[in-house]
């Protein structure tokens, strides 16, 4: 399976990004690299990564070690908000822990806590992406004044802003302000803000024999929202990925979104 065969997302006229992806945040050493090893066994093709997460080096060795031709594995990480003026220097230092020559998607972790300061690392990272490093670049945790902020200075607005997500969280003007500035939503913790007891989703889970986390997964692909969720747990990573042999109707649809505020 290619990262083409699952729905994607265009970042640009080359990239294309799966909309469902593998988070390793906190998956660590040996048993972070299994999980990886376990989420592209089970068809995942998106793994995202940081180097704040400490597992760059186990994400790079599942990668290489899984049979798949680097092509079809879109790998994201991330700059972390302590290297600010070091940008280029990370990286190198990411690619070299990956064992990768580039990544797919490069982001800004957090702002820098200087609001200043955005703009200057937003620069480099274009830098990055125009040197070969990434194929993309974008941020992690902006607000929309921010992110226009960015495209205001260089007019290129970033390819994705990852933020929480969940349908509790669901934010009909946010969704909006994405689209509108032709910025791909990504969210992550899909599971962490939700009640997956809630009789919505346990109703429309029953309606289509599946679990109310798969709807909650399939519900962010069908918003073609990139959705990451992420466990160590084999049986629990293979029942995530496994969101392609159903759909939810327009009205599930409303209904979901209408557990947010």
């Amino acid at each position: 399976m290619t990262r083409l065969d699952q729905p994607t997302v265009a970042l640009s006229d080359d990239v294309r990004m799966p909309l469902l992806g593998f988070g390793t945040w906190q998956a660590t050493g040996e048993q972070g690299y299994e999980a990886v090893l376990a989420a592209l066994d089970a068809g995942y093709r998106h793994i995202d990564t940081a180097t704040m997460y400490g597992n760059e080096a186990e994400v790079g060795r599942a990668v290489r070690e899984s049979g798949l031709r680097r092509e079809d594995v879109f790998v994201t990480t991330k700059l972390p908000p302590d290297r600010v003026g070091r940008e280029r220097e990370t990286i190198e230092q990411s690619l070299r822990a990956l064992g990768l020559d580039q990544v797919d998607l490069w982001l800004i972790h957090w702002p820098p806590s200087a609001g200043s300061e955005s703009v200057p690392v937003w620069r480099e990272l274009l830098a990055a992406r125009d040197a070969g490093l990434t194929r993309a670049v974008g941020v992690s945790n902006y607000d929309t004044t921010r992110l226009d902020e960015l495209t205001e200075a260089t007019g290129e607005a970033p390819a994705v802003n990852q933020i929480k997500w969940s349908p509790s969280l669901y934010d009909r003007q946010r969704h909006r302000e994405h689209r509108d500035r032709g910025i791909v939503l990504e969210g992550y913790s899909p599971f962490k803000s939700t009640d997956l007891a809630d009789p919505v989703l346990t109703r429309i889970a029953a309606a289509h024999d599946v679990s109310p986390a798969q709807v909650v997964l399939r519900w962010h692909v069908d918003h073609e929202i990139v959705v990451i969720p992420k466990s160590v747990t084999p049986d629990r990573i293979r029942a995530n990925a496994d969101i392609f042999s159903f759909s939810l109707t327009a009205e599930e649809m409303r209904d979901i979104d209408a557990l947010g505020r």
